[in-house]
């Protein structure tokens, strides 16, 4: 097989570990595609992805597409030449550039596909109570997340994982998956295996504010995994006394009361906790952020402050 010309495509934080270890290990990475910069904080500065960043530490050529049919776009995709394509945390690409490479373009996705194929497989395990979940490579095709599997990894989803521990734990697994599979291609030692038809699968759509507001109509045990899969990012939150407050962690508590108490409703000494009533229970809220505040511990919020 001649050597491979790599292109590689991502934006987040989550991407720069496969490109990383792409570079250490002396692979021909030609360009690198990612988003163009946006306006970040008060100052509404231009700042580059994290990819962008790496990228250019490696002193690798970077182009920033906003159309990614544009014949421009294409045309200079093109002329890189590139017989390989890697996709790790990108949009969705028209086929005229995914079809691009003699040998293919795969993508790293964070579940154990077929299932959670979406947007946010890692919010969605945690969020459905999954016991276990992992990474995939698998070449792409027209439908998303749906081409034939290159390989997997499994990773056990902690009784305390939230999105932010497991997304760490499979950005740095996810890279080893891509090293595994670039080298499995350049030896010519590799299958793919095309995904199972006609079974049901689990979704994991993209995200929306609107979707992230607790149900404490629910047991205790759904509340707790709906907090950890929007934790710290997008974020679970509720109306607490009329105020927004967004929930990081909420536990399951033993708390009882001798009053009666609808789902939603709180107990409070104002001083050391917060209990919320869901269907079956309460759940003690430990780390929370106030509407206007910063993140906090909610001892620290009653330190100065009441609800």
């Amino acid at each position: 097989m001649n050597a491979l010309r790599i292109i590689f495509m991502g934006t987040p934080e989550f991407a720069v570990p496969s490109l990383e270890i792409l570079v250490e290990n002396k692979f021909n990475v030609v360009a690198v595609i990612t988003a163009p910069d946006k306006p970040q904080g008060r100052g509404q500065k231009l700042m580059p992805s994290p990819i962008k960043e790496c990228a250019l530490k490696n002193n690798i050529p970077v182009l920033q597409p906003t159309n990614l049919k544009a014949p421009e776009f294409l045309e200079e995709l093109k002329n890189y030449h590139a017989n390989l394509q890697i996709v790790v945390a990108f949009r969705m690409l028209p086929e005229l550039a995914w079809a691009m490479p003699t040998i293919g373009t795969f993508n790293l996705h964070g579940s154990l596909l077929p299932d959670y194929r979406g947007a946010a497989p890692i919010n969605w395990a945690i969020i459905n109570g999954e016991k276990e979940t992992g990474v995939t490579t698998f070449f792409l095709k027209h439908e998303i997340d749906t081409g034939s599997i290159l390989f997997q990894e499994k990773e056990k989803i902690e009784e305390n994982d939230t999105v932010g521990t497991l997304y760490q734990r499979l950005m740095h697994k996810g890279a080893h998956l891509v090293l595994k599979t670039v080298k499995a291609i350049e030896a010519g030692d590799y299958t793919s295996t095309p995904q199972p038809a006609n079974i049901e699968i689990k979704h994991a759509p993209k995200i929306f504010k609107e979707m992230c507001e607790i149900n404490w109509n629910q047991p205790m045990e759904l509340v707790r995994n709906f907090v950890r899969g929007l934790s710290p990012y997008p974020g679970a939150w509720s109306v607490i006394n009329n105020k927004t407050y967004k929930i990081f962690i909420a536990q399951k508590s033993a708390f009882e009361t001798l009053h009666s108490k609808q789902a939603g409703q709180w107990e409070t000494d104002n001083n050391t906790y917060l209990y919320i009533k869901t269907s079956d229970g309460w759940v003690a809220i430990e780390e929370f952020q106030p509407e206007g505040k910063r993140r906090m511990k909610v001892q620290d919020f009653f330190r100065g402050n009441k609800i």
